[in-house]
């Protein structure tokens, strides 16, 4: 009997010891969770004048569309119709209560020129794209993102009617650099001249960020959610 009885207690003080070790565990793991989400809570973001323009858009909802491919550029065009429709058909919203910046940066930067750029750097503006005009099937003299056809890749969501539905956009104007020095070494220009023709010819809505990828991570410190198009 006694040594039963030894038995149980030292099962008793066994299990108590566990109890303590699993109480102490929690305990510490709940310390470290309040702290780091105190670190987190703790944490505001610098604030600079280049990047006000993303808090200055109105709406409730928030989401920064990036793309760095000519393709991907077009699908963040149907991104960007996807969220406003599921906004309002599936919770009854309004299209304005979105804020949505579509950017376009390292190989899509293209996509963020007017006609008169398509017509003039065609050849190079076309490279890359995967796709001829379907009026013509041969390369874009104007920028395919102008294309109103329903069942053209873009779907008729194009860069006007986006605008009237509240759409923003940017360039990357150091990939509209890079883009001026090929065209340059193409059309055996000036890549300074080039550069400067390219900034006064931006699609409407649009304005130009210092780097597509540094906007790309600045809109999640004014509470955009990230969307890659591609």
């Amino acid at each position: 009997m006694s040594n039963e009885a030894d038995k149980i207690k030292a099962r008793r003080r066994f299990l108590t010891g566990m109890g303590v070790v699993a109480t102490t565990a929690t305990l510490a793991t709940s310390a470290q969770a309040q702290q780091s989400s105190s670190g987190r809570r703790g944490f505001t973001p610098a604030r600079h004048e280049e990047d006000s323009w993303m808090d200055a858009i109105p709406g409730s909802h928030r989401v920064f569309v990036d793309s760095s491919t000519k393709p991907g550029g077009v699908t963040a065009m149907n991104y960007a119709n996807n969220l406003m429709v599921g906004h309002t058909t599936g919770y009854a919203g309004e299209e304005s209560d979105n804020a949505i910046i579509v950017c376009f940066r390292h190989a899509s930067t293209a996509l963020g020129f007017n006609d008169a750029m398509w017509k003039k750097y065609s050849g190079s503006f076309n490279r890359g794209l995967g796709f001829n005009d379907p009026n013509t099937d041969g390369p874009f003299e104007t920028n395919p993102l102008h294309m109103e056809v329903s069942r053209f890749v873009n779907r008729g969501n194009t860069i006007q009617s986006l605008i009237e539905r509240g759409i923003s956009y940017c360039i990357c104007n150091k990939a509209t650099q890079s883009l001026s020095a090929g065209l340059a070494r193409g059309f055996d220009g000036s890549a300074d001249e080039i550069y400067q023709e390219l900034i006064q010819n931006n699609i409407d809505g649009s304005r130009f960020v210092a780097t597509g990828v540094t906007a790309a991570t600045r809109n999640q410190e004014y509470g955009y959610s990230l969307l890659y198009a591609g």
